[in-house]
């Protein structure tokens, strides 16, 4: 996960739409080198010049990864092809993982009740608070906007001038890859139904829960909650990331 503060909002969104036209191009073990040649050379994403097209590929590559052997990318692979009603929150998962400008607004938006307005001078204000002085006043408002469109890609926020809070849709796809999150960054038992991944579910945490059995029981994840024990363990998602690894090892 990045923390570094110069994330692909300055001047893009989360790219929903070329992600899913970029993964539907190419096979599902596809590495790196497809996907560059499906942007670059195959133009994939229609873009009108050689200089967009490398432009969108360095721009999906850091919202995304896009190498097999990385465990965000994989996880999110992996889970991408079940429901495509998943999508838009899977996407954003990760791209808030990777991008710092946008996992900075994300309590903002887990914290703003369903058909409360929300405007992109909030999420702007929430990148200015994370990363005082580090943006001009120009800058920030443009990073406030992306990151408004990116929600909105989401399923979190709806409209367009005037942003409302929507509920996203989570589904076990997506709860399995929260929990993942969760576990990348070390986080274990309980702990893993209370971090900003499974926040930006949008479910009560009971709910994330019954979300988590589901994901078990498709065998996503490993889930047991018995009295005050919480056991959650991702030997699926572990694999996929250790057989990609191996492949282009």
């Amino acid at each position: 996960m990045s923390n570094e503060p110069s994330g692909t909002h300055t001047s893009r969104t989360i790219m929903l739409d070329e992600l899913s036209a970029l993964l539907a191009s190419c096979s599902p073990d596809a590495d790196y080198q497809d996907y560059a040649e499906a942007v670059v050379d195959t133009n994939v994403l229609g873009k009108a010049t050689l200089s967009t097209r490398k432009k969108s590929l360095r721009h999906l590559r850091e919202l995304y990864g896009l190498r097999a052997e990385l465990p965000v990318f994989s996880g999110l692979r992996s889970l991408w092809w079940d429901n495509p009603t998943s999508r838009p929150v899977l996407a954003v998962l990760c791209a808030a993982a990777r991008d710092p400008l946008l996992r900075a607004t994300a309590d903002v938006i887990a914290d703003t009740p369903s058909g409360s307005r929300t405007g992109t001078a909030e999420l702007s204000d929430a990148v200015g608070s994370a990363f005082p002085h580090r943006f001009t006043t120009g800058v920030q408002a443009r990073i406030g906007r992306n990151v408004a469109s990116s929600w909105t890609q989401s399923g979190h926020l709806t409209g367009r001038a005037n942003k409302v809070r929507a509920q996203a849709r989570a589904t076990p796809a997506t709860a399995a890859y929260a929990l993942y999150l969760g576990h990348l960054a070390d986080e274990t038992g309980d702990a893993l139904f209370r971090t900003l991944w499974s926040r930006i579910l949008d479910v009560p945490e009971g709910q994330v829960r019954d979300l988590a059995a589901s994901a078990s029981r498709l065998g996503w994840i490993n889930y047991r909650s018995a009295a005050a024990m919480t056991e959650v363990t991702f030997r699926h998602l572990e694999s996929v990331a250790i057989s990609t690894s191996e492949v282009v090892a």
